[in-house]
């Protein structure tokens, strides 16, 4: 039976966003990681993007970068605000 984080539920995971939810470390770890599996950088780079427009505050998504770096190294994901530092100001 396949990974509950297939394409599909990783979709799901506007959901939460969209009710201003920001999901827990653990589930965004599954979520990246699903998205590799699939070979779905942009997703990837949009699960941070989602988090960084709903917490309350900078210091809340700086909490969940440090947390989830390890990851973000092993899985070679990049940040928006890496990939465009322009727009990032």
């Amino acid at each position: 039976m396949g990974s509950p984080w297939s394409g599909c539920n990783l979709r799901n995971l506007n959901n939460a966003f969209a009710y201003d939810l920001v999901p827990s470390p653990s589930v965004l770890q599954a979520a990246l990681k699903a998205a590799r599996r699939v070979n779905d950088f942009p997703t990837a780079v949009r699960v941070f993007e989602g988090v960084k427009a709903k917490v309350e505050n900078n210091g809340q998504y700086e909490q969940y970068l440090a947390e989830l770096e390890p990851l973000r190294k092993e899985l070679g994901i990049v940040l928006k605000e890496d990939l465009y530092p322009e727009e990032a100001k």
